[in-house]
């Protein structure tokens, strides 16, 4: 795992500033402890910060063809590499190290964009071609592994992978995008393409870029869209593929010349991969457990899973953590507002697992392909409730009584039914959409100030899944809403979680289950398979059967412990003073009496708002992390208070 950051003139030609790409690079060092490496030429430089997993002597970067003319920089792992090497000589190529690296460079040489079709992996890199004058970004299928980019005012192109190493360009814009806040309330991350700055993109997954000297800088190009055509299978067939598909995938992640382990949280995904990677293995795996107080804990089942594989089992206890400083780190880990509170005990478990291994293998993808989630579920019945109502009585009748439904917070269960009638007076996309969002457009609208509602212009963060929706080619509700989540949820909050957690403590994580063929069939699933009577990833624990215990594959789901609400009323002057402080007042972003009157509310216990003020809270530490890091208010790089007029403009 590494870091890559680059300057390139599209104009072509001219010195590329070699002192702006070293502190680029450096900005990003914790993805790369192990060294560092530039290319410079005319018009184009590169720089790469580098973790060894692969041939540690004769992997640096960046990387070079046989002749120089092609060099690449790049973050991520090949993992069928060793297959791609024989095919490449047999086209004539020469391979001088064992690094996956060389893989990418010669299949560019052979195939060109075309190479992309050839690697299973996470990847972005960046490759130079001098022969073409063309230069080749790319980012892996799943979206595993970041790409920022933008032009700045002298008409560089400049990309890294991550925001960090952009903010050191002092003539990149550093206006906040409307749109980006909006979707941050909404969802509780910026999705892709987006980011925090109006000015930067970040490359989707399965994207690429080829932007050539003298001609202006292209759209991105999907070369891979997951396929979800139904499966004809039945279900024992399908547990049996699994368990096959699976132990492959982990198999193929579990080539490492460094130490490797694996996250054990004692849930289904991390067990079956723990399970899959120990009986690959000839020696004991090292697992990394982290302990919480209360009925989260999960502990006894990931030790039952490390005694029966006979795993090196390392716990650790989260400890009590001050989440009105922890959201000021996320801020500072991210770049850019990062709303998933368990991004706080992901960092905890990659530290834990650092101590030990520099690679960590995870069950992340899991929930996604195989449907694991309490909303899938959920969606499938209020989508058969919609098929029996006509469209103008959910809209109208439904609707209205959502509306005149009391919101009873604190009432027993049965009777908090605006949320359901809401969701089923709503279109499918639309109802799928609210039971992601975390405030609903009117409590975000109540949040920000005039100028800040103004500039959203009509932006609504739903239609990207109605959009999704409508492009999935398949008509089956539960395909559909996978479809959604691998483009928005799994892309946007937990892969972008796993990465800046592991990379700010130096760690690779290899995620079996996101292996792109394994999405594509698993997507392919008929839906009974995956979701039948109330129970959701069916298939893979029936998959799962001889390898783990029945009780752990059929308990309720668990997780991280996310609440804040009493922590929030017992911190409530600290809780004031950063969000009625200078930084969120002067921004000019958010109403001040609304931001007042929550937390009111939320201290007399009269509503319970620990969710948006936990947003509210990481938004304050992005922007104490902006005021922290501008040397000097200037229009290129402004403080806090100035941000709102960079927005207004």
């Amino acid at each position: 795992m590494c870091g890559l950051a680059g300057i390139f003139h599209p104009a072509g030609g001219g010195a590329v500033d070699a002192a702006l790409l070293a502190r680029m690079t450096a900005a990003i060092a914790h993805r790369g402890p192990d060294g560092d490496g530039f290319h410079c030429e005319a018009g184009v430089g590169l720089g790469h910060r580098r973790l060894a997993i692969i041939d540690p002597a004769g992997g640096q970067q960046p990387m070079y063809n046989e002749d120089h003319s092609v060099v690449i920089v790049f973050n991520g792992e090949i993992y069928n590499f060793q297959e791609l090497r024989p095919k490449l000589q047999a086209l004539g190529h020469t391979f001088r190290n064992r690094c996956d690296t060389e893989a990418i460079i010669h299949a560019w040489e052979s195939f060109g964009p075309d190479c992309l079709k050839h690697l299973s992996g996470m990847f972005a890199f960046a490759l130079w071609d001098r022969n073409r004058r063309t230069l080749f970004l790319a980012r892996d299928r799943m979206g595993k592994k970041p790409l920022y980019y933008a032009t700045d005012a002298e008409g560089r192109f400049v990309f890294a992978s991550e925001l960090a190493a952009l903010a050191t360009v002092p003539t990149l814009a550093r206006a906040l995008d409307p749109a980006a806040i909006d979707d941050f309330f909404a969802l509780g991350y910026i999705p892709d393409p987006g980011s925090i700055w109006r000015a930067v993109k970040k490359l989707p997954p399965a994207h690429f870029l080829l932007l050539r000297a003298g001609e202006p800088v292209p759209q991105p190009r999907r070369y891979w869209q997951v396929p979800v055509q139904p499966l004809a299978i039945g279900e024992q067939d399908a547990a049996v593929q699994l368990a096959e598909k699976l132990s492959a995938a982990t198999a193929a992640r579990l080539v490492s010349d460094v130490p490797l382990g694996a996250f054990l949280s004692g849930g289904v995904d991390s067990s079956a991969v723990v399970a899959m990677a120990a009986r690959a293995r000839a020696t004991p795996l090292d697992t990394f457990t982290i302990g919480f107080d209360g009925e989260e804990d999960e502990t006894p089942y990931a030790e039952a899973v490390a005694a029966r594989y006979a795993t090196r089992q390392h716990n650790a206890r989260a400890a009590a953590v001050d989440v009105i400083d922890a959201a000021r780190s996320v801020g500072r880990v991210f770049g850019e507002p990062f709303g998933d509170p368990s991004a706080v005990p992901t960092l905890t478990v990659t530290a834990l697992a650092r101590r030990q291994a520099t690679v960590a293998l995870s069950g992340d993808g899991g929930d996604e392909v195989f449907a694991g989630y309490r909303r899938y579920r959920w969606h499938l019945l209020v989508e058969a409730a919609r098929r029996r109502l006509p469209a103008g009585v959910r809209r109208h009748a439904i609707g209205t009584l959502a509306r005149l439904y009391p919101k009873l917070d604190r009432a027993p269960r049965f009777l908090r039914a605006k949320h359901t009638l809401s969701e089923l007076s709503l279109d499918s996309a639309l109802g799928f959409a609210a039971t992601v969002t975390k405030l609903q457009r009117a409590r975000r609208r109540a949040l920000f100030a005039p100028s800040l509602a103004a500039a959203l212009d009509g932006h609504d963060p739903t239609d990207r899944f109605a959009a999704l929706m409508a492009e999935c080619p398949r008509a089956d509700p539960l395909a559909q809403a996978q479809y959604v989540d691998l483009a928005t949820w799994l892309a946007g909050q937990m892969l972008v979680k796993v990465d800046r957690a592991s990379m700010a403590n130096s760690l690779e994580v290899r995620s079996p289950f996101l292996d792109h063929d394994l999405v594509a069939w698993g997507l392919s699933l008929p839906a009974a398979t995956k979701l039948a009577g109330g129970e959701g990833k069916r298939v893979l624990k029936r998959a799962l059967e001889p390898y783990l215990p029945h009780a752990l594959l059929h308990r309720p789901k668990q997780g991280f412990a996310t609440s804040h609400a009493a922590t929030f009323r017992a911190e409530m002057p600290r809780l004031r003073a950063r969000l009625l402080g200078e930084g969120m007042l002067d921004c000019g972003l958010f109403a001040p009496a609304a931001l007042t009157r929550m937390l009111d509310e939320h201290a007399a216990g009269a509503v319970d708002h620990s969710q948006p003020l936990w947003l509210l809270l990481v938004f304050e530490g992005f922007l104490a992390a902006q005021e922290a890091a501008a040397v000097a208010p200037t229009a290129e790089a402004p403080t806090a208070g100035t941000l709102a007029l960079r927005l207004a403009s």
